[in-house]
């Protein structure tokens, strides 16, 4: 986004419009979603053609890789907020994607694992899946993204260390 000419009649306007804060095409969380929205561009058609949403991919692509999640823990690894959650795993079940049962250790709490209907719908997205993949690396580089991959994976290490030490203060 281009900055605008100042506008003399309206200095006043624009001078209580400025904060002292980087410009926000500079903004971190906003360069991280402009870039998570142009790599999920290349996804969204093949999830479509499956029948698949963005949040359901993400809760198959996790449950494919454990045998069985408790429910609070494939929320916080796929990144979903419970209700979201809730409301997207019903979806699952009746399209019976995946399979939920009573935790044997606790009764109040699900488990939740990926159904065999479930990984054939994946191994169908897979090709697509794996192709789109292929593009991105021929476009931006295979070692460009491996560094790419490396740096975001430092960073949320670096941040959640941050996180945990200011909480680690807060107890003292």
């Amino acid at each position: 986004m281009a900055k605008r000419p100042a506008d003399p009649a309206n200095a006043g306007a624009t001078a209580a419009r400025q904060v002292p804060m980087r410009d926000f095409s500079r903004s971190l969380p906003m360069s991280l979603l402009r870039a998570r929205e142009a790599v999920m561009r290349q996804f969204r058609p093949s999830l479509r053609e499956h029948g698949l949403t963005e949040q359901q991919w993400r809760i198959l692509r996790a449950l494919a890789a454990i045998e069985a999640a408790e429910v609070t823990e494939l929320a916080r690894t796929a990144f979903l907020l419970g209700p979201s959650l809730s409301r997207i795993l019903r979806d699952l079940e009746a399209r019976n994607l995946i399979e939920r049962k009573t935790a044997k250790a606790d009764l109040r709490r699900s488990m939740v694992s990926i159904s065999e209907k479930g990984v054939k719908l994946m191994a169908s997205v897979a090709p697509s899946s794996e192709a789109i993949y292929s593009e991105i690396t021929r476009r931006y580089g295979a070692r460009k993204l491996a560094e790419l991959q490396d740096m975001l994976a430092e960073l949320e290490r670096s941040l959640a260390e941050l996180g945990a030490s200011d909480e680690a203060i807060a107890e003292e």
